[in-house]
């Protein structure tokens, strides 16, 4: 069951978190990014982190928005609120996350609906959503091009 974010889901939504953050290194097999993702997950990036979760959700209830199962979390898909649209000029999934037991399950496509339910409710500079999401990341690319998504762009970056 797909359901918007209550704060008492907190304690799930960071281990989720948790989850999607360690994963980002290890699906790519990159261990320097897998490292500096577990180095961030202190005690203050996740009082922050659930800080901005309940801002973006006062906007709108249905950014952040959890899959059930059986009592606890097994995912979650997080939209930018529409006021953030002219970050990218479209819609933004910040993250998408399902943990590993409820992967091929259908848990992903039914939190991918619910974030396209929230984006096109939105009012935005150019109709598009769009992610940041790893090229040799083969499952989560296979995953987005099934639901239309096409490389737009690349995105470059540089340490502060």
């Amino acid at each position: 069951m797909v359901r918007a974010y209550r704060t008492d889901d907190a304690d799930e939504l960071w281990r989720l978190k948790r989850g999607f953050e360690l994963g980002l290194g290890t699906s790519t097999g990159d261990d320097d990014k897998a490292d500096v993702y577990a180095g961030k997950l202190d005690e203050n990036y996740r009082r922050e982190y659930l800080a901005w979760v309940e801002r973006c959700t006062e906007t709108n209830e249905r950014t952040v928005q959890v899959a059930e199962e059986d009592g606890r979390l097994v995912g979650y898909a997080f939209v930018l609120p529409e006021s953030l649209a002219y970050i990218w000029d479209g819609a933004v999934l910040n993250e998408i996350f399902v943990e590993e037991d409820a992967r091929g399950t259908g848990v992903a496509d039914e939190l991918m609906e619910a974030a396209l339910t929230v984006v096109r409710d939105q009012s935005l500079p150019l109709d598009r959503l769009v992610l940041d999401v790893d090229r040799e990341n083969e499952r989560a690319n296979a995953f987005y091009r099934r639901w239309g998504f096409e490389h737009w762009g690349e995105m470059v970056a540089r340490e502060l």
